[in-house]
């Protein structure tokens, strides 16, 4: 059984985040899935303009804990076009043991608080 690639569990935690923002009512503008490129999600809501970056994260590293200048950069993108920014951790791990990698086609644990902005 093989563990999922970087890009898969990144797909896997846009997925996560993705649906969360579907059942809240927002309303997607851009999605972009490719790992290093950020935002992943540019999105509307409430007619506010919103960006939102995803990361999967591994045990056992904290799916709440972010590199504060890169999200700061991120920031000052989006304060040009008036939108706010979000951070989206989602923790995973193998749904037996949350230590060892996700397996494909194998139940997986996932710890994702929801958005966090950045102020």
């Amino acid at each position: 059984m093989a563990a999922l690639t970087e890009q898969e569990l990144h797909n896997l935690a846009m997925n996560i985040v993705g649906e969360q923002l579907v059942e809240e009512g927002y309303e997607f503008l851009g999605v972009n899935s490719k790992l290093k490129k950020d935002p992943q999600f540019v999105a509307l809501k409430d007619k506010k303009l919103h960006f939102i970056i995803v990361r999967a994260v591994h045990y056992p590293d904290e799916p709440t804990e972010y590199d504060p200048v890169f999200m700061q950069t991120i920031k000052s993108h989006a304060d040009k076009f008036k939108a706010r920014t979000y951070y989206a951790g989602v923790g995973l791990g193998h749904g037996s043991d949350y230590s060892k990698p996700v397996i494909k086609d194998e139940p997986y644990g996932v710890v994702y608080n929801g958005l966090i902005e950045i102020k």
